[in-house]
């Protein structure tokens, strides 16, 4: 399900993320919704790769039709590899991974921001600077605010 951009300069910012899961109780809830964001043209998947850490360390590529059920969708991101993922970033990848669960590591382009990415990009700017605030951090802070009686 991966496309092809027809040319870089028009695309959006590319993110990846690694989210981990207890190996025995993968529901396969949030797959749906990826397939959603993608079918709506809100991202577009590049890679998808599922890896298990074993107890003892060991760590092993899982195929995505091992996990499809049917009920996922995730049978549609066969083939999800863009090169740009490389063993180095596989290898960092599974040290976040705490031992006896699965990953998922997802890099994907943000299409909603297409647009706004190439027109800045056409002025001559460019990027400097990125980050994510975790909504726990967020949650936090406004909790903090929170006027005690």
């Amino acid at each position: 399900m991966t496309q092809e951009p027809t040319d870089l300069q028009e695309s959006g910012p590319i993110d990846y993320l690694i989210v981990e899961f207890p190996s025995e109780a993968m529901t396969g809830e949030a797959f749906p919704l990826l397939v959603d964001l993608v079918d709506r043209g809100i991202v577009r998947v590049l890679d998808l790769l599922v890896l298990r850490k074993e107890d003892d360390g060991t760590v092993t590529g899982l195929e995505l039709d091992e996990l499809a059920d049917g009920t996922t969708g995730l049978e549609i991101f066969a083939g999800a590899v863009s090169g740009l993922l490389g063993h180095e970033d596989l290898v960092e990848a599974a040290e976040a991974v705490e031992p006896g669960r699965t990953a998922a590591v997802l890099v994907y382009e943000n299409v909603w921001a297409a647009p706004f990415a190439t027109a800045l990009r056409r002025g001559g700017a460019q990027l400097v600077a990125s980050g994510r605030i975790p909504v726990q951090a967020v949650l936090a802070a406004l909790e903090a605010d929170e006027p005690t009686d």
